[in-house]
């Protein structure tokens, strides 16, 4: 495997007398410790520096630019840059996955506490290694952390944490990453960051009352957050579907928006888990719902305004936890959420259940549509030849955001990296 060693810096600070230590003595003592990012650097070089006479100046403290020339630049460590990474490794490319948080899998642990995957465990499995759960169980938010952290050392993928990218631009056939105090230099890059980087909350939302206690869903944990009273969830799909679930037991729950449909089989029973699940999941999802057919064609400006079907909540689930299901939320009238019909909601807390941005801003590239998404055929960006993407809604299929489809759209993309690299070869 392609095990990338942190870059040594262009020059080391000169020590000075009085026992004082510099960057480069703390990277020898570092030693492969210092992979998880230049944070790690900072922190370790002030621990040794307290035990010197002198204070460093300002210019012996501020870390040297770095630059280092790879292959490939693969930007998140999530299932999308994981699987890419995989088929990359295999192909025998110089490669580098960044991850701007400070361990593989933190994106799944930060997120509310009761929450499980929507797919059972025998569709969450990377390529190359079986997810550890009984098969048809449906696993926790850390237990698929855990999992990817497991999957990066068992691949032995070059993954730097701590690393968070601030830019992408391009330099003639080259493209430029900067990320703190390192740039990369490399003919590729792909951008794996899925779909889920920046909350989607609308402008009226300013305009509730200040004693309505609102935040996204993003930072949602668990019911203690919230202040006593009732709740509304803006947004019907499957996170506002699960909150509303998780809710229903300490608050009145209104679940505001249009229903976006539903598997209408009980998700855990024996038929749907062994039959209905598949053809839903890897037929309709993975093969007939892509860019490709007509099918996938209609379905496509939907599901990126409504999001997927409810996979696991029914309504009559949540009909029988007592949450009140209204009409979509218009505006804000009086401090209060104000509904298509113009019936005011007093509640007292909000919680916007309506999806993310992709947050691509910090690719410094003319790459993007009139709707702010970026122009693309299964991952190979129009008009920038070796910039990528994976992990965006609908990139190829309904099921390109879910995990099983984290392998495929991947070794697509893996496949014309290695084909424009033996054209350039030759």
């Amino acid at each position: 495997m392609n095990q990338i060693s942190t870059p040594r810096p262009t020059s080391s600070p000169v020590l000075k007398p009085h026992g004082r230590v510099g960057i480069t003595q703390t990277r020898a003592r570092a030693g492969s410790l210092l992979e998880p990012g230049a944070a790690f650097m900072q922190l370790e070089a002030g621990a040794l520096q307290a035990a010197g006479s002198q204070v460093p100046s300002d210019e012996e403290r501020r870390p040297a630019l770095r630059e280092e020339h790879v292959d490939v630049v693969v930007i998140g460590a999530g299932q999308n840059g994981l699987s890419v990474g995989y088929h990359l490794a295999r192909k025998g490319v110089k490669f580098v996955i960044l991850e701007a948080r400070e361990r593989v899998g933190d994106i799944w642990r930060s997120r509310w506490d009761s929450l499980r995957l929507f797919t059972p465990a025998r569709f969450d499995a990377l390529i190359g290694m079986p997810f550890p759960a009984e098969r048809y169980s449906f696993p926790t938010k850390d237990d698929m952390a855990d999992y990817l952290e497991v999957y990066a050392k068992k691949f032995s993928l070059p993954v730097r944490t701590g690393f968070k990218v601030d830019e992408v631009t391009r330099s003639g056939d080259r493209y430029i990453v900067s990320a703190g105090q390192t740039r990369y230099v490399a003919g590729h890059v792909v951008a794996a960051a899925s779909s889920y980087q920046k909350p989607k909350i609308p402008d009226f939302a300013a305009s509730l009352d200040p004693s309505i206690r609102q935040f996204h869903s993003g930072v949602y944990k668990n019911p203690g957050q919230l202040n006593p009273g009732s709740v509304l969830l803006v947004g019907a799909s499957n996170s506002g579907a699960e909150i509303a679930m998780d809710l229903a037991a300490t608050h009145q729950v209104w679940l505001a928006g249009r229903h976006p449909g539903h598997i209408p089989v009980a998700y855990n029973g024996y038929f749907a888990m062994r039959l209905v699940l598949p053809v839903v999941l890897r037929i309709v999802f993975h093969r007939l719902l892509t860019v490709d057919t007509p099918m996938g064609r209609k379905a496509k400006p939907q599901q990126l305004s409504h999001g997927l079907p409810l996979i696991r909540v029914k309504p009559q689930d949540l009909d029988a936890a007592g949450v009140r299901r209204v009409s979509r939320v218009a505006g804000v009238r009086d401090g209060k959420p104000m509904l298509d019909d113009g019936q005011l909601l007093d509640v007292s807390n909000v919680i916007w259940c309506t999806g993310f941005r992709a947050g691509l801003d910090w690719i410094k590239l003319p790459i993007f549509d009139d709707s702010g998404r970026v122009k693309q055929y299964r991952g190979a960006v129009e008009g920038e030849p070796g910039l990528y993407v994976c992990g965006l809604h609908f990139q190829h299929s309904t099921s390109s955001t879910m995990i099983h489809g984290a392998a495929r759209d991947a070794g697509y993309v893996a496949d014309k990296i290695g084909e424009r690299m033996r054209a350039a070869a030759r």
